[in-house]
């Protein structure tokens, strides 16, 4: 089996390959190639790929190239993990909205359609390349803002599936305040990428004891504490919004926040560079502990599990698994293309589109998420519509819509800053 990331040279990869080892049982790689086009980096981390699969007896061979269309060549699955800019565009995301009052963050707001404008274009090509050089390959992304990312490879006609690590980090932080093994844990995961909640915590799987109710009661406040929400709102509501609601549940909150100490960017470009200072140790062979404070935690596992599902007879994999992948009729609110994330079947079989995940069946939803989830769907296709034809007014409308934004002088003064800052990004601009 081989297997192609691109984005090969992020400090995040290191988790990747761990994985990789330690679950080669579930993901027999044969060949990994890390593709990106900064090369000092690339081989930093190759290097220590190599070391990782050593220390851990991994036979599969790991090479590195700047070359996209050899890499990818003959690939069975090729995983996107790219960030158009580097951690400079990312600062500017989360410094220029605060100065209009609103949220400054990479994947949410104003910030997280400026990202999607620069990544779409440049993920659209690097899928019509993979096409050609390995046709029936699947492409996994994890480049954010994952679903409009994938909704844009999906409508391009690409075998494509989204990931995000929020879901199996909420799996592992339930699985370890109920003492049990996270494999037990089933997650009623609803929403879209980066807005989600979690309606039950299920004993076993999909049909189980919801075991939600009885977390909350003994662990809410633990729970709260890791979302950086009021404990009264986990009790009010009865469910578990994903930390990124807090941006919506806590919006001013956070705009003083931010505007009151350094930005993420900064903090983990500063951290980047020490990882890639250890990276350069040619006695590291494991993965540091530094990496956990990076983000992505558990990247790794939901990576295997999925791409194990999509390429393997499914026997060494979940059967069931949080993706992000088409609506096609499971929240009946939204359009059948629009990209949800939820639960759903993952194994060779697929469903009468062809191969790749099935949503498993989702019950009414409140109008307290449905409607949340409805407005930045709605926002999601303009941002889309923006990202794939360019052009002021379409940057304009997608900022109008989106419920962080939403009044017209603020659109305004959003929009002029968003293509200050990243005119070089758009080739429309």
């Amino acid at each position: 089996m081989k297997l192609a990331v691109v984005g090969g040279g992020s400090t995040y990869t290191p988790e990747l390959i761990d994985g990789f080892a330690r679950l080669r049982d579930t993901l027999p790689v044969s060949e990994l190639v890390l593709i990106d086009p900064a090369e000092e980096r690339l081989e930093l981390v190759g290097a220590l790929a190599r070391r990782i699969f050593a220390r851990q007896d991994h036979p599969g061979k790991i090479t590195t190239t700047s070359d996209l269309d050899a890499g990818a060549a003959g690939a069975d699955a090729v995983l996107l993990q790219l960030r158009i800019g580097g951690q400079a565009a990312r600062l500017r995301d989360e410094t220029w909205p605060l100065e209009c009052g609103c949220v400054g963050q990479e994947t949410t707001g104003a910030g997280g359609l400026a990202k999607a404008l620069r990544t779409v274009p440049v993920v659209l090509d690097i899928a019509e390349r993979v096409r050609r050089a390995s046709p029936d390959a699947w492409i996994i992304d994890f480049t954010n803002p994952v679903g409009i990312v994938t909704r844009a490879l999906l409508g391009a006609g690409h075998r494509a599936v989204g990931l995000c690590n929020v879901a199996i980090g909420l799996q592992r932080k339930f699985a370890a305040l109920l003492g049990v093994d996270p494999s037990g844990i089933h997650l009623d995961h609803v929403g879209l990428n980066h807005l989600t909640w979690e309606l039950g915590v299920r004993k076993g799987g999909p049909d189980g004891e919801d075991l939600l109710p009885g977390l909350l009661a003994e662990h809410g406040g633990a729970v709260a504490a890791d979302l950086r929400l009021p404990r009264a709102v986990l009790d009010r509501l009865g469910v578990v919004p994903s930390y990124y609601l807090r941006y919506f549940y806590a919006h001013d909150e956070v705009v003083r926040e931010l505007g009151s100490k350094p930005s993420r960017a900064a903090e983990v470009a500063a951290m980047e560079r020490e990882l890639l200072a250890l990276y350069a140790d040619p006695a590291l062979d494991e993965k540091p502990a530094l990496l956990a404070e990076r983000g992505g935690a558990f990247y790794s596992e939901a990576a295997v599990d999925l791409a194990a599902a999509l390429l393997g007879d499914g026997s060494g994999a979940s059967p069931v698994q949080v993706v992000n992948t088409r609506n096609a009729g499971t929240l009946p609110f939204l359009p059948d293309d629009a990209v949800i994330e939820v639960q759903a079947r993952v194994d060779g079989a697929g469903g009468p589109d062809g191969p790749g995940p099935v949503p498993l069946a989702v019950p009414r939803l409140d109008p307290l998420y449905a409607g949340l989830i409805a407005h930045v769907t709605a926002y999601e296709d303009l941002a889309l519509d923006a990202a794939l034809r360019g052009g002021r007014e379409r940057v304009f409308r997608a900022l109008l819509a989106h419920p962080l934004v939403g009044q017209f002088d603020l659109a305004e003064g959003l929009t002029d800053r968003l293509l200050a800052h990243n005119r070089e990004y758009l080739a429309w601009a």
